[in-house]
């Protein structure tokens, strides 16, 4: 089949790359942005039937006033010293500014004598919006009132800080836009350096990065269509995931093309036969590859956050789309360019030793011992995933100097935590209740551990809703929060809620507890469900029983090792209090899916080697020469792509970044070049069983030539074939 497409593309290549040329131009011109259809807010992708959506609900039916975005303001001197009553007036008159300029998205500001912290070094003035946090009106709302804010209080003594929830979503919104413009333009050097150092040759740099710039302008597009056709909203993070990913991946499946087109020109076809060769031998694999990807991104749509749903199928679409690109776009350019594609470099051997031909001659022999050192490298870091926390704390996440960030650090020294996001319970009426009961209720509500002042209840203006405002004494989003308000309070609640009423827990810490619990399940689905994508792909690859199975067990290690390392770096090493919570499933999927590719392309050349004739050893310590510089260049490139998320300051892409670059290199260099074939020529035949026997006639292996450039290895008896 794939030869058919090879020779089909190569036939046209002109009329393919128009083509793509003028679909692209069509999708991107016709499409709404992907900033359009973003959405910062977790809380905003959970399903309608938890607790905290159905409050949020009934809040917007029974106090469409209280609508909208809240946020912060903390207020202190310069000096740290207590607040003057003078210092108070012009907490007052700033007040008074903030409302007498307030825009139609600023519901209003107010400060009043208990927003005052006990050893008066803080004052809060709330402000209210009058849409989500989300709503661009709001962020630019939240710049307006920062920039008149340091303007009003100027020469005055006093500074101040704006947080909360407003605040958080337009720090994070920025803090991700910078993050998006350092990894695309760490990404795009890197892959153009290490392509120039892989191939010497400017054309077969650029070939990749032309290819996935423009796979990554249609897949935005078809992500915004979709969403806009469909009624959903995509997470703030998915186009720079979408960027490394598919740099990763796109590069991936060009390089493996370009090292078998090299291979076959070395051994001496002619530009077009050579493509069509490449094509038909790798284009399995990378389909099988991007199956796989699909596959495990596309598995997240069984899942009940909205951010794993939309994520996955953004991610699926752009691999799609790479594959498409690599397998018809990639060789119609390549067949333009001849031999061009490796200028000024010469398909020419050189006297230079070939570290991987001899780590495959070290596979091929000490099979047992190539195994138990593997084993040793992964389980030491996987014993890390007994120490693993998640966290759901957004302002965790944000840069350490954003203003939100440290607005909350001042807030939190003169005021309960909890005084940020208060959580709120609601009381559903089928019945008037005395005020007696409802105060009864809120004293219940006030004796539980961790609540540190109760509000004034309030009333909708039909009756039939209660509101208790509630402080909480810990963080609003740590562990001890999300325990409480999902445990303690809300059993309190239950409990003490009067007779004909009904008990919802509101605000963000409820809307993280949430979450949590939804990610749990999630994890509970996802994870076999992508398992069992992977058996069925690579049986279907493979022809093989045993293969799949210990395949996809070898990933899974490599995906311990690596969240166990992550966890003892960033938990145990820096001190954090966990990773984000999306960071195992995020691992999993990369890791599993995407360090596939490393895993398929090698256990697909070594079948190939065993087809031609070579008992299994042979064929495994072949395959690591073969297919190991293809490997080693594109994780090396993978696991730069995701490493530039370093550079970002973003907690949350650092973690990725940190993860996601150690999994890569993990399945490539420990789990691809060596557990694999190792293990393969330990089980022999059995490993390939039901798959084609070889040719008959053939018994124990083929003399090999090793190309002493790049580790190459050419079968001196193989037979030429395209």
């Amino acid at each position: 089949m794939f030869g058919s497409i090879a020779r089909a593309v190569t036939a046209r290549p002109l009329f393919v790359i128009i083509g793509w040329l003028v679909a692209a131009a069509a999708v991107i011109a016709f499409s709404p942005r992907i900033a359009d259809v973003t959405n910062a807010d977790q809380a905003a992708f959970l399903p309608a039937t938890s607790e905290s959506a159905q409050a949020a609900a009934l809040a917007a039916r029974a106090f469409p006033e209280a609508g909208g975005a809240s946020a912060v303001i903390v207020v202190k001197r310069d000096d740290g010293a207590a607040l003057s009553a003078t210092d108070l007036g012009g907490v007052g008159r700033l007040v008074e500014r903030l409302n007498s300029t307030r825009t139609d998205a600023v519901r209003g500001a107010s400060f009043d004598g208990r927003s005052v912290s006990p050893d008066r070094t803080l004052a809060l003035v709330t402000v209210g919006f009058t849409a989500p946090a989300e709503d661009d009106r709001v962020r630019q709302a939240v710049l307006d009132l920062r920039r008149d804010t340091r303007t009003a209080l100027d020469g005055s003594g006093l500074t101040a800080g704006m947080t909360g929830q407003a605040a958080v979503v337009a720090d994070n919104r920025q803090a991700v836009a910078d993050a998006e413009k350092i990894v695309t333009g760490v990404t795009l050097a890197l892959i153009l350096v290490l392509l120039l150092v892989i191939f010497r040759s400017p054309v077969a740099a650029a070939l990749p990065l032309l290819a996935v710039g423009l796979v990554y302008a249609v897949t935005t597009s078809l992500v915004a269509v979709a969403a806009k056709v469909f009624g959903f909203d995509v997470g703030q993070e998915v186009p720079t995931m979408l960027t490394v990913v598919l740099f990763g991946i796109g590069t991936d499946y060009v390089l493996f093309l370009l090292f078998r087109l090299r291979e076959r020109l070395r051994a001496g076809d002619d530009p077009r036969a050579a493509i069509v060769a490449a094509v038909e031998r790798v284009g399995e694999a990378i389909f099988s590859a991007a199956s796989a990807v699909i596959a495990a991104f596309g598995a997240l749509v069984l899942a009940a956050l909205g951010f794993f749903t939309t994520l996955g199928p953004a991610l699926a679409i752009g691999t799609l789309v790479m594959m498409l690109a690599a397998l018809t776009l990639v060789p119609a350019v390549v067949v333009l360019l001849g031999r061009l594609v490796f200028w000024p470099s010469a398909a020419r051997r050189s006297p230079r030793r070939s570290g991987f031909a001899a780590l495959g001659r070290l596979v091929a022999r000490r099979p047992a011992a190539v195994v138990v050192v593997s084993v040793i490298l992964l389980a030491g870091p996987a014993a890390g995933t007994l120490v693993f926390r998640p966290t759901y704390d957004p302002i965790g996440q944000l840069p350490s100097r954003t203003e939100a960030r440290t607005a909350y650090e001042d807030l939190k020294r003169g005021f309960p935590a909890g005084a940020l996001q208060p959580t709120e319970v609601y009381l559903a009426l089928s019945r008037p209740v005395s005020p007696a009961s409802v105060q009864a209720f809120v004293g219940r509500l006030a004796a539980v551990d961790g609540v540190a002042t109760p509000q004034q209840p309030r009333f909708s203006a039909d009756g039939q809703v209660v509101v208790v405002p509630l402080l909480l004494a810990v963080e609003p989003y740590s562990t001890a929060a999300l325990d409480l308000v999902g445990g303690p309070l809300r059993d309190a609640a239950l409990a003490a809620a009067p007779a004909g009423t009904q008990v919802f827990i509101g605000g963000q810490t409820m809307a993280f507890a949430d979450v949590r619990d939804v990610t749990q399940r999630d994890l509970a689905v996802v994870f076999p469900v992508a398992g069992v994508l992977f058996l069925l792909i690579l049986a279907g690859l493979l022809r093989a029983v045993l293969t799949p199975v210990y395949l996809v067990a070898m990933v899974i290690g490599g995906f311990a090792a690596t969240l166990g390392a992550s966890a003892l770096v960033f938990g145990e090493g820096l001190g954090r209090p966990g990773l984000a919570f999306t960071i195992p499933i995020i691992l999993y999927l990369f890791v599993t899916a995407i360090g596939t590719d490393y895993n398929i392309l090698v256990t697909a050349r070594l079948r190939e080697e065993v087809r031609d004739g070579r008992s299994v050893r042979d064929a495994a310590g072949l395959a690591v020469a073969h297919a190991g510089p293809a490997v080693a260049a594109a994780a090396l490139i993978l696991a730069g792509t995701f490493g530039s998320l370093l550079l970002t300051g973003v907690p949350f892409f650092v973690e990725i970044g940190f993860a996601v670059t150690l999994g890569i290199l993990v399945v490539a260099f420990v789990i691809s070049l060596l557990l694999v074939p190792a293990t393969t020529a330990l089980f022999g035949r059995a490993a390939l069983w039901p798959g084609t026997p070889p040719p008959r006639g053939t018994t124990g292996s083929l003399p090999v030539e090793v190309d002493q450039a790049d580790g190459q290895a050419t079968p001196a008896a193989r037979p030429h074939r395209p």
